[in-house]
């Protein structure tokens, strides 16, 4: 097995083009950009997974079907299934501390206030692990500046802020590269 590359979302069909499923939209962006199999509903894992390959590295493409604070769990079944090294794993998530357009990548570091990466590294049991942060944040400048944040990660990009979003997730499969180039 070469590497999982894991995007966190919720599943269930009113959340799908929400900010906070920047990550399973990232991954439809590899998806399409590699012609990678279909998505396919793996039960034992508690997720959705798609098979293929990006520069000759087997990767699959992962979406768990837990809430986003249980996301954790479907990873860990399946790294542990692969007998995966934590390095082998690349989560992309949304970051409400970044300003929208932004992506950041790092070897490693906390979960912030992000819950799906909370529960990421309990389950995993270490921060060392790769992950792309896609910043969603535009209260004051394209959206309202005062809204809760629950309901503003929950919230569809807005006519201003889609073609920003979604010009900052055609860069990923760049960024996926790159990444895979480092660590061979």
């Amino acid at each position: 097995m070469g590497k999982i590359i894991v995007g966190l979302g919720n599943f269930e069909k009113q959340y799908l083009k929400n900010r906070h499923n920047a990550g399973f939209m990232a991954l439809d962006k590899l998806k399409k950009k590699f012609e990678f199999d279909e998505f396919k509903e793996e039960k034992k894992f508690e997720a959705e997974i798609s098979q293929g390959e990006i520069n000759g590295i087997r990767i699959l493409l992962i979406k768990p079907l837990t809430f986003m604070n249980k996301s954790g769990n479907a990873v860990r079944k399946i790294a542990d299934y692969f007998k995966l090294d934590k390095k082998d794993i690349i989560v992309i998530y949304d970051d409400i501390d970044l300003p929208l357009g932004t992506i950041r990548i790092r070897a490693q570091g906390s979960a912030g206030t992000h819950n799906g990466m909370k529960s990421m590294i309990n389950e995993l049991g270490t921060e060392e692990f790769t992950r792309i942060r896609i910043g969603i944040e535009s209260r004051g400048e394209l959206s309202p500046e005062k809204q809760e944040t629950v309901s503003f990660v929950l919230s569809d990009f807005n006519p201003k802020e889609e073609p920003i979003f979604l010009k900052t997730i055609s860069k990923i499969p760049e960024e996926i590269e790159k990444i895979l180039e480092d660590t061979e």
